[in-house]
């Protein structure tokens, strides 16, 4: 039999490795951002062009690379990092593997510049598919710039996953913070489409989280610090009262290195347990310093998930940490079961002085004195009642009669019903016609047998048809808010607003202002209430964020959809047996009663048939 084992040739192996390391642009964006501070830049620029679809670029002023490194730099598995497999333990820079820039430039066209600080010249090297286009000798500043465009370009199939721009852009600007706040040391820039939207100049940490986050974050932060021979906590934690719905803004960073957790994110959520409402998040941003050999950074190809020696020891001493600055700073409630609340002073006689004890005694008292003597003393001490008892029911009866006299005025505001036993054929039909099952279904009769709808469900699809034919014909119905509502976002928040500005004015909303990191809304929709309009806002924008509308779906659709689900009736909520009515009524007048907007069943239908076999 044939030999079926051959050796891949490189550039396959390296398209290959690309699949694990390069997932989108803002996979090509970690990486060299964490390639300009391994090599010891303190100013990063990155300038994205179509949401890093045509080009990514980095440039730093770090110490550079000689023309023998520039080359061997695109080679797989050449790194400056490690040189023994020891190594890996004890790792303090941010990459180490040598996959980054192969597998970049086995996909892209890569333009690599640089020059060390002692060089007059630098060099140039243009890479296309894993092969090298040219090298020469140019003229650059020090430090290093590398371009990588039209990503995927030799990958079709590749090219065809990656989702809208915007979508892409937000993972993107998700990796820049990632990087930027582990290193507030370091000034970033990133630019977009010629646009500047971050400028993050060198700061100490809780001013870098309010330099991405806005103004307004900084109000929210509650600082986290815990010392100990395992494990140095740092960084800041949320107030309860600013959880969001979106985990967004939960960042751990584990020796300047941003990683997930599930098991530790458990731990800052039971810290907060009993302060945060159903289905909200805290913000949290934490920096966690342990021993290098205690942990095992390769285990994933990104770098974003690690292994701990010891998780259990780590997720006791993070949830104690939190517990206790919510507790220091008076967020959480203390209390203190060693106090006694009877022992505390009341406030009318806090100002006043103590008085001093007075003493009297019977100077004339013996008690070897006869015993008719000390029983007459006694006598003439006693103080004789006031009144005698015959005396507390004296003019009872007449209070009597008064009483009844009054009874007999007293008007009721209704009369008594009666209910007869039996009742007209036609008011019998009219009771009972829908039920609510669980406060989650409404059970309604038909001809055929029996309807079960879901409330949340069904009604999600009457708001979106109602919200969509608003936004297509225009002419929405606002309700005039009496002071105007101002909402505090990011800045990337506040462009995806804008964007949406005139769809959310086509379904009754009204701006009166918006300003780089707040908006002023004068009017909502109608039936909307005012405490639910950022949570709405929120939910709209983590939906655009994260879900894509396609060539067949708008922006409009996707704002529909978004509204329908925040505002539709939730499932434990009671409805009246008229509001019941009502809902069943129109879904059934809606064009596709049968599906939610997310294309989930509304109701079901079971025949008397099906439940007489229910019976057999």
């Amino acid at each position: 039999m044939a030999d079926i084992i051959q050796l891949l040739p490189d550039h396959v192996a390296n398209q290959i490795a690309a699949g694990e390391v390069v997932q989108r642009p803002a996979s090509v964006v970690k990486e060299l951002l964490e390639n300009a501070i391994d090599a010891g830049a303190d100013s990063i620029k990155l300038i994205i062009k179509d949401a890093g679809k045509t080009l990514v670029q980095v440039i730093d002023n770090g110490k550079g690379m000689s023309t023998t490194d520039a080359r061997l730099s695109f080679e797989r598995h050449a790194t400056s990092k490690i040189r023994t497999a020891d190594d890996l333990f004890h790792l303090h820079t941010k990459g180490f593997r040598g996959e980054a820039l192969a597998s970049i430039a086995a996909i892209a066209h890569v333009e690599l510049k640089t020059k060390q600080e002692h060089d007059d010249v630098g060099n140039t090297i243009e890479m296309e598919g894993s092969k090298v286009v040219s090298q020469e000798v140019i003229v650059t500043p020090k430090g290093t710039s590398v371009s990588v465009k039209n990503l995927f370009f030799n990958i079709p199939a590749r090219r065809n996953f990656l989702k809208s721009d915007t979508v892409e852009l937000r993972h993107v600007i998700d990796e820049f913070h990632r990087v930027s706040l582990a290193h507030p040391s370091i000034s970033f820039v990133l630019y977009n489409n010629g646009s500047e939207n971050f400028n993050l100049p060198i700061s100490n940490f809780r001013q870098r989280i309010v330099n991405i986050f806005g103004n307004k974050t900084n109000e929210k932060l509650v600082p986290v610090e815990e010392n100990t021979e395992v494990l140095k906590i740092s960084g800041f934690v949320g107030k309860p009262e600013f959880a969001k719905k979106t985990r967004g803004e939960q960042y751990f960073f584990v020796n300047n290195r941003f990683i997930k957790s599930a098991y530790l994110n458990h731990a800052i959520a039971s810290a907060f347990d009993g302060l945060l409402k159903n289905g909200t998040h805290p913000s949290y941003f934490l920096n966690l310093e342990v021993d290098p050999q205690t942990i095992d950074i390769n285990i994933h190809p990104t770098k974003t998930e690690i292994k701990f020696d010891d998780e259990h020891t780590l997720y006791a001493l993070l949830r104690s940490a939190v517990k206790h600055s919510l507790g220091q700073f008076n967020i959480a409630p203390v209390l203190d079961f060693d106090r006694d609340p009877n022992l505390d002073t009341p406030y009318s006689y806090k100002s006043n002085t103590a008085s001093t004890p007075k003493i009297e005694v019977d100077r004339s008292f013996n008690p070897f004195q006869e015993e008719t003597n000390s029983r007459a003393r006694a006598v003439a001490y006693k103080k004789e009642p006031a009144t005698s008892w015959e005396s507390l029911y004296v003019g009872l009866e007449s209070k009597g009669n008064q009483t009844k006299q009054d009874f007999s005025e007293v008007h009721f505001e209704s009369e008594e019903q009666t209910v007869s036993i039996f009742e007209d054929e036609n008011e019998i039909k009219q009771v009972n016609t829908t039920y609510q099952l669980h406060n989650k279904y409404i059970v309604s009769t038909i001809k055929s047998g029996m309807l079960v709808m879901d409330q949340h469900r069904a009604h999600q699809r009457i708001l979106y048809e109602d919200f969509l034919k608003n936004m297509t014909i225009k002419e929405a119905t606002s309700q005039q808010l009496l002071f105007p509502l101002q909402l505090h976002f990011s800045k990337q928040d506040i462009d995806i607003i804008n964007q949406l500005k005139d769809d959310l004015e086509h379904t009754g909303f009204m701006f009166s202002n918006i300003s780089k990191e707040s908006i002023d809304i004068i009017g909502v929709p109608v039936g909307v209430p005012e405490s639910e309009v950022s949570i709405i806002l929120e939910q709209l924008i983590s939906d655009v964020e994260n879900e894509v509308p396609d060539s067949n779906f708008s922006a409009t659709d996707l704002l529909a959809k978004s509204m329908a689900k925040s505002l539709a009736i939730k499932t434990g909520q009671s409805l009246q047996k008229d509001e019941q009515e009502h809902l069943v009524n129109k879904l059934f007048a809606c064009k596709e009663p049968n599906v939610s907007p997310t294309n989930r069943t509304t109701f079901v239908t079971m025949s008397v048939d099906e439940l007489d076999k229910k019976f057999i």
